[in-house]
């Protein structure tokens, strides 16, 4: 998934792009944007705040604005994510533009990659790659010109690969893991893996990955030797900031309460 912020400035001239991937656009600021497949058959529209709009892929784009500025945020659905959740590859399914696209559920997820964005991308690919994977699902859900029959599955994973993807966290923690890694260490595309292993733990995989990482780090941090900073790199977190969130979130106290609570134990 791309994440882009884009400014189009007040200009006489329409502005033309070609739109490679499917793209959910989310306006940043209230102003009004001019969205159209030709120059001559542009449409108005008023955008508020988190306000979207859906452009298909390989399509001519133009756009127009008259104010100062427009900011929005562009976000490129990838071609596998698409062909993911419609079981089957990318030409199984185009997505209708919609110039004032209205969806709790999507704006949701938009507004989720948005706060990943202002905030650096802490939570690393998997969250990004899980939250690509939701909008491609629901896109395709709402949005879709035609796609073949979703599959359903009963059930969730086996033991044998619940066990296998617990031993591969383990040993890729400190790692920069995504959604598709996960899933081809246990076979599965990674729209299957996803509802799967959320059927068998009831957490998502960015939810798992975090839960383990925090458990490394309360083993580690029983030790009075390892400094705070220390075990949150050594447990694939970003920055002390993120690891101190996800710890409080997780525990209910903070890293530090933690271990000292151990230690005065012992």
């Amino acid at each position: 998934m791309r994440v882009a912020v884009n400014v189009l400035e007040s200009d006489t001239d329409p502005r033309v792009a070609v739109q490679h991937q499917p793209a959910l656009m989310m306006a940043l600021r209230t102003g009004s944007l001019e969205v159209g497949s030709c120059c001559s058959e542009r449409k108005s529209f008023a955008f508020g705040a988190g306000e979207m709009c859906l452009v298909p892929r390989h399509v001519e784009t133009w756009l127009r604005t008259d104010d100062l500025q427009f900011l929005y945020l562009s976000v490129d659905i990838s071609d596998a994510a698409i062909a993911a959740a419609c079981d089957g590859t990318a030409g199984d399914v185009e997505l209708r533009r919609v110039g004032k696209l209205a969806d709790a559920r999507v704006g949701a997820l938009a507004a989720a990659v948005n706060a990943e964005r202002v905030a650096g991308f802490p939570s690393g690919r998997l969250f990004l790659d899980s939250v690509e994977q939701a909008l491609a699902v629901a896109l395709v859900d709402s949005y879709a010109v035609r796609h073949r029959s979703v599959q359903t599955h009963r059930g969730g994973l086996g033991s044998a690969r619940l066990r296998r993807i617990k031993e591969f966290v383990d040993a890729k923690i400190e790692d920069e893991l995504t959604l598709c890694e996960m899933a081809q260490a246990v076979e599965l595309s990674a729209a299957h893996f996803s509802r799967m292993f959320r059927k068998s733990t009831g957490e998502t995989p960015h939810q798992f990955l975090l839960r383990q990482r925090v458990e490394r780090a309360k083993t580690m941090l029983r030790s009075a030797d390892e400094r705070v900073l220390d075990v949150a790199v050594a447990c694939g977190f970003k920055s002390q900031q993120h690891f101190a969130q996800a710890f409080r979130r997780v525990c209910g106290i903070s890293a530090t309460k933690y271990r000292q609570d151990f230690l005065d134990h012992e």
